[in-house]
């Protein structure tokens, strides 16, 4: 029985699971697939995968969805790595680490939008400060960071926000890493980057690689951040299937099912992927 109940126990929340994602990505699947006996649509086929890839809109927003998660990612992955590393040999004090790189996780991703823009967009703090110390002398020589179709402004948001939840990750794993092994190092004759390079990274890797996959798989999917910030064309993936799905011709609606499906399926390909090929790391996990 002792067996048993965790499995008892999580089975409110397995249950909720199961009847409310399995269950809606089932009917999207379906739907995918032309099957919509609401509307009268009982015959299954690949025709709006077909349209699907054969839509060049479509090709720029997978292209440009794929960038901007991926750059952001790795950049997130960095530069919070390197901001755990600094906090912890600052000495600050945990309760001052803690508020300086936990204050953005807090703010929802509109509010992080709105930030963004008031501090990069060409009549903004930024632009304002360049111009008092006359680095600038007009508001349009400020370089376009927001709505530009290489997507600087969505990647600014996604790294300002994903940073800190890096850095927090890392950081509480750092301390660890430092009070046992760090020391023996030194002792053994080794330098500060050979310190880093042999001892710490091997021994954090598999969690960068963890939340690396956690961040690029919401940064693909997510709609607010692209929607503020992101340019008219090419549109980021979730807001092609977001107009698409709002579109009154319910016929319609098996071919934004195949974009979610594609949106779905790359995700969990690139989840896989990156599993697969970073996998030898795992060997550091304990």
């Amino acid at each position: 029985m002792n067996k048993l109940k965790p499995y008892i126990m999580l089975t409110p929340v397995m249950t909720l699971i199961v009847f409310v994602f399995i269950g809606g990505l089932s009917m999207g699947l379906a739907q995918s697939f032309g099957y919509f006996p609401a509307i009268g649509l009982r015959e299954v086929s690949l025709k709006y995968y077909m349209m699907v890839f054969s839509n060049p809109e479509f090709k720029s927003a997978l292209t440009f969805s794929l960038y901007t998660s991926f750059v952001s990612s790795v950049l997130s992955v960095l530069v919070g790595l390197l901001l755990a590393y600094l906090l912890l040999k600052s000495g600050v004090s945990d309760r001052l680490s803690s508020m300086l790189y936990r204050l953005p996780i807090v703010v929802p991703h509109a509010i992080a939008a709105l930030l963004i823009y008031t501090l990069f967009a060409q009549s903004g703090v930024l632009s304002r400060l360049l111009y008092l110390f006359g680095f600038i002398t007009e508001s349009s020589q400020m370089p376009v960071l927001l709505f530009d179709r290489t997507g600087k402004g969505v990647m600014l948001a996604y790294v300002w926000k994903a940073t800190p939840f890096i850095a927090m990750v890392v950081f509480d794993i750092l301390k660890s890493v430092t009070n046992r092994l760090e020391e023996a190092a030194f002792n053994l004759g080794a330098s500060e980057w050979q310190v880093f390079r042999y001892v710490i990274l091997p021994l954090i890797a598999p969690t960068l690689l963890a939340n690396f996959i956690i961040i690029f798989a919401f940064s693909f999917g997510a709609f607010e951040i692209p929607y503020l910030l992101g340019p008219t064309a090419p549109k980021a993936l979730p807001i092609l299937s977001y107009i698409e799905y709002t579109n009154p011709d319910l016929s319609h609606r098996p071919y934004t099912m195949a974009i979610n499906m594609v949106l779905t399926g790359v995700s969990l390909f690139i989840v896989g992927l990156t599993s697969f090929v970073f996998k030898p790391l795992l060997k550091y996990k304990d």
